[in-house]
């Protein structure tokens, strides 16, 4: 009995001073990594929005839209995020706009857990560079097996045509709802 007793109150100990051991770190840590959220959210607004110099941040109707201005501070775009499913998982978006909503500025994949070597080519540049200046009226569209014809089409990515059918949704999905919300 008194081995038992002993042994709960050594794994009791040891699991205080480890709890306390992590939430130390966590304090510690929290506001490093927020910083760098940050820092990468602003990376990659510029990264959609190029020729940005500074942003607004507008929360309208839930949904986070960020102003991109220019040196002068004329409005060059809108930058926002979209998500949806793609062939594995969640696909995350961040979408930069020109101002009158007639062309994108440019995408980068935020989030992805396609399958490597195929889906995962979404987070390439040759995938993403199709989303400069691409015209999104009336709609986006995917083209499978033959090069871009119109300035509304992107080239699917052969063998990955459910996370390219993905990206595009989540594109005409989210332009469609910021636009309603802006009018």
């Amino acid at each position: 009995m008194r081995k038992s007793v002993q042994m709960v109150l050594v794994l009791s100990i040891v699991g205080v001073l480890s709890g306390g051991a992590l939430v130390g770190i966590y304090r510690y840590a929290q506001p490093r990594i927020e910083e760098n959220r940050k820092k990468a959210l602003r990376a990659v607004i510029f990264e959609v929005l190029p020729g940005g110099k500074s942003y607004e941040t507008v929360v309208k109707e839930g949904k986070t839209i960020y102003k991109g201005f220019d040196s002068s501070g004329r409005l060059i775009g809108y930058a926002f995020t979209g998500k949806g499913p793609g062939y594995q998982g969640t696909i995350e978006v961040m979408i930069g706009l020109d101002p009158e909503f007639e062309k994108t500025k440019g995408i980068e994949i935020l989030e992805s857990v396609e399958t490597p070597g195929l889906g995962a080519k979404i987070t390439g540049k040759s995938f993403q560079d199709q989303f400069r200046d691409l015209v999104i009226r009336p709609l986006v569209q995917l083209i499978k097996g033959k090069p871009p014809e119109k300035p509304n089409q992107v080239q699917a990515i052969t063998g990955a045509t459910i996370s390219s059918r993905a990206v595009v949704d989540i594109l005409n999905k989210t332009i469609k709802e910021v636009r309603e919300i802006l009018k």
